[in-house]
């Protein structure tokens, strides 16, 4: 991953509901990842619903650190993860280790 952008942090944002990771860009671009929220009988989830990464900005591992935000939020806070957005799903296939963090 590129200098200019691998320490640059992740900020949440977040109600009841939904949510959001972001990376804040150089140039004012952001990189996020959006979610919603839904309790069931098997417990809360998170859907992923949407990975988007500028295209000036695609192959610095972006998007794979938007991921493994929400994969940490979910280890430490109990939620699993609905992988509805194409990337996350690829993550998840890539990651193994991560699987008992995912649902459907």
């Amino acid at each position: 991953m590129d200098d200019a952008v691998k320490d640059l942090p992740v900020r949440r944002s977040e109600d009841a509901s939904a949510g959001r990771y972001i990376i804040d860009l150089p140039g004012g671009a952001k990189a996020e990842l959006t979610w919603t929220a839904r309790d069931t009988s098997q417990g809360s989830l998170r859907i992923a619903t949407h990975t988007g990464v500028p295209e000036a900005f695609g192959g610095r591992g972006i998007a794979g650190r938007l991921v493994s935000a929400l994969v940490e939020d979910a280890r430490a806070q109990g939620f699993r993860i609905v992988p509805a957005c194409s990337y996350v799903a690829l993550w998840a296939r890539r990651h193994p280790e991560t699987q008992e963090l995912f649902a459907g």
